[in-house]
């Protein structure tokens, strides 16, 4: 037993850098270009980025939107939870120079074949995008989170999860957004925050 706390005190003490995370090369390289472009820090936190391609392999999500994809950061992320579950992701991205840049990372991450880049107004784009989802990330303005889940939610599958970002640090933002997810019979939610910014996870029950 003393070998086992021993243990996990020292993991505990280690940098989560430090240790193996099993992101390819190429792909850890990318992730650090990109995070290291982002002037405007558009792109979610990489303690972030990890817990959703951890939410999306242990969830098996097959299905999967992202309202907001800035650069494409969180995009290769949720991409790679994807690759483990064998699903897809769609990505809307408003500005056309950033969804460009998105389509471009993704390329270079080798995740063409399982995330889509779409340029353009999500409001306008997400009826045109077919199918349900099981796994739906929010990015994009803070106070039209309300409006994305009520035009997203009626077309998540049962069990599955609606994410949406900045909820601590830009809470004051989305007050109707947090009361629906938190009185709801429908859901119920919880708040993480691996990085300080805070990631509310929705239930469709």
């Amino acid at each position: 037993m003393k070998r086992v706390v021993v243990v996990l005190a020292f993991v505990l003490a280690v940098p989560c850098t430090a240790l193996a995370q099993n992101v390819p090369p190429q792909i850890d390289t990318l992730l650090k270009q990109i995070k290291a472009a982002d002037k405007d820090q558009l792109a979610v936190s990489e303690e972030d980025g990890r817990f959703m391609r951890l939410l999306v392999a242990t969830s098996g999500a097959k299905r999967a939107l992202e309202i907001g994809a800035a650069s494409g950061y969180s995009a290769i992320w949720i991409g790679l939870g994807m690759r483990e579950t064998g699903g897809t992701l769609v990505t809307i991205e408003y500005d056309k120079a950033r969804a460009q840049q998105a389509m471009a990372n993704i390329k270079k991450a080798g995740l063409s074949d399982i995330v889509q880049v779409i340029s353009g107004d999500a409001f306008a784009e997400i009826p045109n995008v077919p199918g349900t989802f099981d796994f739906v990330f929010c990015d994009a303005w803070k106070r039209d989170y309300q409006k994305f889940f009520s035009m997203v939610f009626p077309r998540m599958n049962k069990g599955g999860l609606f994410l949406g970002h900045n909820v601590i640090n830009k809470r004051d933002e989305m007050a109707d957004f947090l009361r629906t997810i938190h009185t709801s019979p429908a859901v119920f939610s919880s708040i993480v925050s691996p990085s300080g910014e805070g990631m509310s996870i929705t239930y469709k029950r």
